[in-house]
């Protein structure tokens, strides 16, 4: 075989060994806090929260992590921490969401619903121009990337039902929400 082969990927014998590096940018800033749900973690892009994860089976996205506080990162501690004990019913954080823009439509209008109110999937597809979109809404309410402070726990089937809740334990996390905020569900 050919030198020239040898090093060329296709060519009879060729075996060099290819490795795929995947790197996920980390947060700019990162905190920890506990809840009576479990701990949070919570990041921020240093201007606005990017993301708030519930603790699953013990486990957060980035346990491995360091915390890196920033300012924006140690208001959303405080007010969570004033959330949870009933003091606070309104955040006042900067956010910034990634999606589409069809889900940015679905978390603007979660952002909408007062502590204690509640909206029915198919109102809040009706709000985004899409009435008829009850699976597509309640696909982008699951892909929240920051429950809580933009409250998708406030979104019930149309009899109140609770339908699903992908944050934290799941229906029991959405459950304990919906009784902190005094909401009816089913």
């Amino acid at each position: 075989m050919s030198e020239k082969c040898q090093s060329t990927v296709g060519c009879p014998g060729y075996s060099r060994t290819m490795q795929t590096v995947i790197t996920a940018a980390l947060p700019e800033g990162l905190v920890r806090v506990d809840s009576p749900l479990g701990r949070l973690e919570v990041t921020s892009d240093g201007e606005a929260i990017t993301s708030l994860a519930i603790e699953r089976a013990g486990e957060l996205p980035l346990d491995g992590q360091p915390e890196r506080p920033t300012p924006v990162l140690e208001r959303a501690v405080e007010q969570l921490r004033e959330y949870f004990t009933g003091a606070r019913h309104d955040f006042d954080l900067p956010v910034s969401l990634a999606g589409t823009e069809f889900q940015k439509a679905v978390w603007s209008q979660l952002s909408e619903l007062p502590y204690g109110g509640v909206a029915s999937y198919g109102e809040i597809g009706h709000a985004t121009g899409r009435a008829t979109a009850g699976r597509a809404v309640g696909g982008a309410v699951g892909a929240n990337p920051i429950p809580i402070i933009v409250p998708c726990h406030r979104v019930l089937a149309s009899d109140g039902r609770i339908t699903g809740y992908s944050g934290g334990n799941g229906i029991p996390t959405k459950v304990w929400l919906l009784d902190h905020e005094g909401i009816a569900h089913r």
